[in-house]
């Protein structure tokens, strides 16, 4: 099986920490957080795509071609296009079915091992704001209709975590565009949901690191994403 890291970025709000790297290549605990996901990627993927833009030299040295018995591909994002814009830069080197993730989120290996049974599925975290995230909004049957941008009101509460499990069917829809040249994952992905189940799984555990409060958290919980 592939997964695709979503690694492009540089995280601006890390301020001087990502001045020289890109922020899936900051250390916690010794380690990059890009290490770290590698690390505790279930041993069914053997081959992993990583999105690269921002000093993305930088993973690649640290990576090469190989790395935690995985083979290792890189695809260059130059362009600042979205999520949606990135995954479509790997889209004539996956197969199948293939997860997709954030490389600057922490989950857990069982809700990654879960989410991969799946043809078509999206993992969401339970929270208590949903003002701050994207919300996932499912009908009846626990399948996702639509993904909601940091709603005031709502009675739903699982926030997108960026865990998805896709298959090609994906690029048979043109990108949803979210402004500012950019194209959204998600918003694609619920596009697609009008003719595709895709199943939502909650998360057990996710930690999003955008600030560099949140690194400092990853140090206290990192052993809980083993």
């Amino acid at each position: 099986m592939q997964a695709v890291i979503l690694a492009a970025g540089r995280g601006t709000r890390m301020r001087h920490l990502t001045r020289e790297l890109p922020k899936s290549m900051l250390k916690i605990k010794g380690k990059p957080l890009l290490e770290h996901k590698l690390l505790t990627m279930p041993l069914k993927i053997k081959e992993v795509v990583i999105v690269v833009g921002y000093c993305g030299e930088h993973i690649i040295k640290h990576f090469k071609q190989y790395y935690a018995g995985k083979r290792i591909i890189y695809v260059f994002q130059m362009n600042k296009n979205g999520t949606g814009g990135a995954l479509h830069l790997a889209k004539t080197v996956l197969r199948d079915k293939f997860l997709v993730m954030m490389g600057d989120d922490f989950y857990h290996p069982k809700d990654i091992s879960q989410i991969a049974k799946h043809d078509l599925a999206i993992m969401g975290h339970e929270v208590t704001d949903s003002s701050q995230f994207g919300i996932i909004k499912t009908n009846n049957y626990g399948h996702m209709v639509d993904v909601i941008e940091k709603p005031k009101r709502t009675k739903f509460n699982l926030a997108n975590t960026g865990l998805y499990m896709l298959n090609r069917n994906f690029f048979d829809y043109d990108l949803v565009p979210i402004g500012g040249g950019e194209f959204g994952l998600p918003q694609t992905l619920a596009k697609m949901s009008q003719k595709h189940k895709i199943k939502v799984e909650k998360a057990r555990l996710w930690h999003p690191i955008s600030c560099p409060g949140d690194l400092k958290k990853a140090e206290e919980v990192v052993h809980l994403f083993r």
